[in-house]
């Protein structure tokens, strides 16, 4: 009786390593509504079925700035591959800087204001910029960044992501 005991507390065990290991990381991203700098909106239902990026950044924050460029660099070589990016103004960002960053550093992507905060909470109380979340085409998130992120590996792992159905 014992045997049997131990033999099933490790199948119980092994299965919910198995879980962890195949599910690790990957829940739903939060439902948004992001107020984009045109007046649309776009909601993370609205980015299924592609592999999106969603980063939240200030024109303050330095290393957000610095990481523009490779975002951008990012965003140009995957967009026609049914790849998105996101990036989300903090609400101490005055208006006025993030348009005026978007249009003269001509952001290709979408950018989205986050007035209220209210879109900062929903992902994590995200305080610390840059964050950044890639999404897989089920709108799960797959990765969190917290600071620059690797952009190779950021690479590598949007190229598996888009290879798959």
């Amino acid at each position: 009786m014992q045997r049997r005991l131990a033999i099933f507390a490790v199948v119980l065990a092994l299965s919910g390593a198995i879980t962890v290991f195949l599910f690790q990381g990957r829940t739903a991203a939060p439902p948004t509504k992001f107020v984009l700098l045109d007046g649309s909106s776009l909601s993370t239902e609205d980015l299924r079925g592609n592999v999106a990026l969603v980063n939240f950044w200030a024109t303050s924050c330095t290393t957000c700035v610095a990481e523009m460029p490779q975002l951008i660099q990012t965003y140009e070589k995957y967009k026609h591959r049914g790849y998105r990016t996101v990036a989300v103004a903090m609400s101490y960002d005055p208006p006025a800087y993030v348009v005026n960053f978007a249009s003269t550093r001509r952001l290709p992507f979408d950018v989205a204001i986050d007035n209220t905060g209210a879109v900062a909470r929903s992902w994590g109380d995200v305080q610390l910029t840059p964050t950044t979340f890639l999404l897989n085409r089920r709108g799960e998130i797959v990765k969190r960044y917290v600071g620059q992120p690797d952009f190779a590996e950021l690479q590598r792992l949007i190229d598996q992501l888009l290879e798959q159905v």
